[in-house]
């Protein structure tokens, strides 16, 4: 389906409204998350809560509050996680913690809910970045899962993206599909064909597959290298504080745990921009440009000591 990944939410929202009847109509969302998460999924009439997930002592997980708050839950709440590379903070569990959360939502009975927009982005492997879904997927429990394209294959123009739903049984997944198309037809009918048409052929063509897996590699390497330049270069400066959450987080975004006072500093004596809680897009930076952002980030910091 060549869906806009909104649409996919909204359609997660109203389906579980229709078919699973969750009473309290509530989504537990990670704290932070995605900026647009609460936005959507508010409007399509649910109740946002938070569940405890990133540290900002650590700059790390807070596994310990995350487990909390899911045993807390609702029983037939919806959970959203994020497959992996999460966004804002590039912080995701281990597998072993990912172990401890399956086992956790199926004992609550919370519908584990998946948005899976930067898979082989992270590790450079597709498998290896899906592997939190696998868990789900592979205990005979169900979940369902957005999948975006626009950034793992650059079709950020077409907003393609697909929707999958794992059900226990084969009459369960007749029914589901039955509801799914009264929910299809008053949101989009027909979907835009041109975009799913390039992530067909892509995936159909074996050729084709390698290069776009070979690229993603490339891509996801690039990532960690300006990681790494980015701390050997705050290190090499002896700029305050401690860096190395920029290696230990993964994918796109990493947070840098910079203050506002120091990004307002560096928006304004070095044009240098990022959203106020400190996250940075890394794909956005060139090694090229890492010396320059290091200076900056050095000036900012030991200025406001």
């Amino acid at each position: 389906m060549a869906l806009p990944l909104v649409t996919l939410c909204l359609m997660i929202v109203w389906f579980n409204l229709s078919v699973y009847l969750v009473l309290q109509h509530v989504v537990y969302l990670p704290e932070p998350t995605y900026g647009n998460h609460p936005n959507l999924l508010s409007a399509a009439g649910l109740s946002l809560k938070t569940y405890r997930y990133y540290d900002p002592k650590t700059h790390g997980l807070d596994f310990q509050g995350l487990l909390e708050d899911l045993d807390s839950a609702s029983s037939g709440a919806i959970v959203l996680f994020q497959a992996s590379g999460h966004n804002p903070t590039g912080v995701d569990p281990t597998l072993e913690q990912w172990e401890q959360i399956r086992q956790l939502v199926r004992l609550r009975g919370l519908l584990p809910f998946f948005d899976c927009a930067y898979q082989g982005l992270v590790s450079g492997s597709l498998v290896a970045d899906a592997q939190s879904i696998h868990m789900f997927v592979c205990d005979s429990g169900e979940c369902l899962v957005a999948q975006s394209y626009s950034k793992t294959m650059g079709l950020y123009g077409e907003r393609i993206g697909s929707l999958s739903i794992v059900c226990k049984t084969a009459d369960v997944a007749r029914r589901v599909e039955s509801q799914l198309k009264l929910v299809i037809r008053p949101f989009y009918s027909s979907p835009s064909i041109h975009g799913a048409a390039i992530v067909t052929a892509i995936l159909k063509d074996r050729n084709l597959y390698n290069e776009w897996t070979t690229e993603l590699k490339a891509m996801s390497g690039r990532l960690a290298k300006v990681r790494h330049q980015l701390f050997d270069a705050l290190c090499n400066r002896g700029t305050p504080g401690e860096w190395s959450h920029i290696i230990r987080q993964v994918g796109m975004y990493t947070f840098t745990g910079l203050t506002e006072e120091q990004i307002d500093f560096l928006t304004k004596e070095y044009h240098i921009y990022m959203s106020s809680d400190g996250r940075i897009n890394v794909g956005g930076l060139s090694s090229k440009a890492v010396p320059y952002v290091a200076d900056a980030i050095h000036d900012a910091v030991t200025r406001s000591i």
